[in-house]
């Protein structure tokens, strides 16, 4: 493929990344008129129709989603190449993407960052909060932090923390008037603070394990977020029983304002890990975000 056909090619990419001509012309510096020019020579050589243009969008053909599938990666790959050069001045360089979940966030990540940061001051980190179970290649992330049971094996994965489980507390105030839960069934008689997944667009199921058994138990209440840690907060209020990460409960259970239910049909799960395509793990700088990030078992939490 010639460089005419490369740079063509680039500025349908980023069309297609913008939906937008006039916002894809900003980017690139040129003019409206002379991207879309090039588009239609692009069109004209390949013979295929690759956008479908309307008066308010720009929408990729099934030729057009073809190209993005299969060439995207290897400029973003190119451009994560260039970026890594800084390794020859020892000093790298570049904006790593990561798409999470609140709760790791906080609990994961953010007791590293500084650190990170403070040894690689020329790398960007950009941190997208999301339950969603995101396309990493599509929506142009670099990684994802993920339980281990979403780890596919389209991604190359490492764990950032041990096994971790999930527990159901409620405060003393909303116990008050409330028996303690025996069984998961109990819940039915409970007032739950519940979430709602995005990519699926349910509650969730509040999930347990015990003696080989395993349970889903659909619980209902007042209250339905779509992020943990508001579910927290209206727990510790006394406004209901709620199902969170042990991590995100152990200091208030510590002081006595939140008091944990069911511990043994409570399993431990695969803890979270870093998922990324499987060539980036040589790429810097995010192999050295990867090794500073990654969980390294001691003998005393292995």
């Amino acid at each position: 493929m010639s460089r005419a056909n490369l740079n063509d090619l680039q500025s349908f990419l980023i069309v297609a990344q913008e939906k937008s001509f006039t916002k894809a012309a900003a980017k690139l510096g040129v003019s409206q008129s002379a991207l879309s020019h090039t588009v239609r020579q692009l069109e004209a050589r390949l013979n295929l129709t690759l956008l479908i243009r309307t008066t308010r969008s720009v929408t990729p053909t099934s030729a057009g989603e073809y190209l993005i599938q299969n060439m995207a990666p290897h400029f973003d790959q190119i451009e994560k190449q260039l970026a890594s050069i800084g390794e020859l001045r020892n000093q790298p360089t570049g904006t790593i993407r990561i798409t999470s979940t609140d709760d790791a966030l906080a609990y994961v990540i953010r007791p590293k960052i500084k650190g990170f940061l403070q040894k690689y001051p020329g790398v960007k980190i950009e941190l997208v909060s999301d339950l969603k179970l995101v396309d990493i290649f599509t929506e142009k992330f670099d990684a994802a932090i993920r339980l281990g049971e979403n780890v596919t094996k389209e991604m190359a994965s490492v764990p950032l923390t041990p096994d971790i489980r999930f527990t159901v507390v409620g405060s003393p105030e909303y116990f008050q008037n409330k028996p303690i839960p025996e069984t998961p069934q109990d819940l039915l008689n409970h007032q739950c603070i519940t979430i709602r997944l995005p990519t699926h667009g349910g509650i969730y199921a509040w999930e347990f394990e015990k003696a080989g058994r395993d349970i889903k138990i659909r619980v209902d209440g007042p209250l339905v977020f779509n992020s943990i840690f508001p579910i927290r907060n209206a727990c510790l209020d006394g406004l209901g029983l709620a199902h969170m990460p042990e991590i995100m409960a152990q200091k208030y259970i510590e002081e006595g304002r939140l008091i944990p239910v069911l511990e043994d049909w409570c399993p431990y799960w695969s803890g979270y890990h870093l998922c990324f395509p499987h060539h980036y793990e040589n790429i810097r700088p995010f192999s050295l975000f990867l090794e500073e990030m990654r969980y390294r078992p001691t003998p005393d939490n292995a």
